[in-house]
């Protein structure tokens, strides 16, 4: 399936030796193309079938519609589906009314498509068209995270004659997932089987996927049960959602037990495995079972992605191997695997940490230079890092670089800038930061309050100190531990001053 290169290199060879092709054979072309994504040579053949005397079919302008919608071109597919329907000359059938509902769907026109599904009700057409065109539609409004709407639906199909299929109910179980609702997808499942609608492979591993991401992974090695009983056997998506679920609660003997079952039970454990078992053994800082694991990769032939250079890289930085880190980076570059935002992001943050400011803005220029869209959080990344080694001037200037190119800031990068003010001693130009990300109407967050809090303290200005002090607890934020020490340690060059032995009380929590 999908070989559609190879049909038409077929095809020019048919046309080359002048073999006569009827109307069947050029919608298979258009067909081809427009899976493509060439859906312009598609219409190009539309002359090639009234050159042969024929007329293009219900069949043709289908295609061409869902050729469209694949290349998010919704205003010319429902343009042609308004003038098929306008010149009545074609009939549309379920097939063409399904193909529009379901390209309304995907491009964010789900009120669209149930209006046509409306419109259609009482065309009669058989119920396994309808039952797409609904399941299309519960499906969309899952993930638009309209699950009522969905339920109701659901309902009302039913009661129209129309029985949901496996599709129909493993995408509303989705959605019920999504939001958690054990019960209602316990019921459901219920459902499905008093009306003989068995789940399928695709429904069970989307209650374990959802299960495991919740941390529910016994409640998910229970289905799993059910599901070997009711004879559906796990594939590699099962068990690497399991394997997923055991690493997020660090519990990577037993990931490491589902990877290995996987591998008893000749199951070739793919790329997206493995990135779950280094990525749990990077987050437990078993940092040499996660390399051998990444190297484990190549010997079994699969090829690293991104995701594992990401991982591999951050979990060296998180774990002091600084040097390994950047020597893999290296690495990952002469592989010919592009690094993505995350990956820039990971290597400046390392960079940074460990002080290797000059090597970290060198690339972000390469960043830069390259078609990676950057963001925000790099620069709050650099700001903080250049102030932290006292290069003030540095965080300044990319300060400004974000407003020159448009970007807001953010209460993160508000308050790197404010810090490095702060550890320089400007108070007055960080408390004008504070106002002025005030005023840009970007709320401070208690690091903010504590950053600048400490700066003063930092200076032994206490009275503007718990001036803020005093604002940030009317915003129902804390103090952190090292504020509240900072503060007492003024104590005794403050004897005993009322005022701040009273924000002392306030701010430690009463045993």
């Amino acid at each position: 399936m999908g070989h559609y290169n190879t049909v038409l290199s077929l095809l020019k060879q048919v046309h080359l030796r002048g073999v006569p092709v009827d109307a069947f054979v050029i919608n298979i072309e258009i067909n081809c193309y427009c899976h493509l994504n060439r859906v312009d040579f598609g219409f190009s053949l539309l002359g090639s079938l009234f050159k042969r005397g024929y007329e293009p079919s219900v069949v043709t302008f289908t295609t061409l519609i869902k050729g469209l919608f694949a290349q998010d071109k919704f205003s010319e597919a429902k343009n042609l589906f308004i003038k098929l329907l306008g010149e009545k000359q074609i009939k549309p059938t379920v097939v063409t009314y399904g193909t529009v509902i379901n390209g309304l769907c995907k491009s964010g026109n789900t009120k669209i498509a149930i209006e046509l599904l409306r419109s259609i009700e009482t065309l009669n057409f058989e119920d396994e068209g309808m039952v797409y065109c609904y399941s299309m539609i519960i499906d969309s409004l899952c993930k638009d995270r309209m699950i009522s709407d969905a339920k109701n639906l659901l309902v009302e199909m039913s009661k129209k004659g129309f029985s949901p299929n496996v599709f129909t109910y493993s995408s509303l179980i989705h959605g019920l997932c999504n939001f958690g609702q054990w019960k209602e997808v316990t019921e459901l499942l219920r459902e499905m089987v008093d009306r003989n609608v068995s789940p399928n492979l695709r429904t069970f591993n989307i209650v374990v996927d959802a299960l495991c991401k919740e941390g529910m992974v016994r409640e998910a090695e229970d289905v799993l049960d059910l599901m070997i009983k009711r004879g559906e056997i796990p594939d590699i998506v099962t068990y690497s959602a399991l394997m997923d679920g055991y690493c997020l609660r660090g519990q990577m003997e037993e990931a490491q037990k589902v990877f290995d079952s996987m591998v008893n039970r000749r199951l070739q454990p793919d790329i997206i495995s493995f990135n779950s078992l280094i990525n749990g053994y990077c987050k437990k800082r078993r940092i040499d079972e996660a390399m051998y694991l990444f190297k484990e990769v190549s010997r079994k032939g699969l090829n690293h992605n991104t995701v594992t250079y990401n991982t591999m890289v951050h979990g060296l930085f998180e774990n002091g191997k600084c040097g390994a880190a950047r020597e893999l980076f290296s690495e990952m570059l002469a592989g010919g695997q592009s690094p993505d935002l995350c990956t820039y992001r990971i290597l400046l943050d390392g960079l940074c940490k460990n002080q290797l400011v000059a090597e970290a803005l060198s690339n972000f220029q390469v960043m830069k230079n390259s078609e990676i869209c950057y963001d925000i959080d790099c620069y709050t990344i650099l700001i903080d890092g250049t102030s932290k080694v006292g290069s003030l001037e540095i965080a300044r200037g990319l300060f400004n670089e974000v407003f020159a190119r448009g970007l807001q800031p953010d209460a993160c990068m508000y308050t790197a800038m404010i810090g490095g003010l702060s550890q320089k001693g400007l108070m007055d130009e960080a408390k004008e930061l504070l106002m002025r990300m005030e005023e840009k109407g970007c709320l401070p967050d208690h690091i903010t309050y504590n950053v600048i809090v400490q700066g003063y303290l930092n200076r032994s200005e206490s009275d503007e100190a718990i001036v803020l002090l005093e604002k940030m607890l009317a915003m129902g934020f804390s103090a952190h531990a090292s504020t509240i020490s900072m503060l007492v340690d003024l104590l005794p060059t403050r004897g005993q001053d009322p005022t701040l032995l009273n924000m002392i009380q306030k701010l430690v929590p009463r045993t």
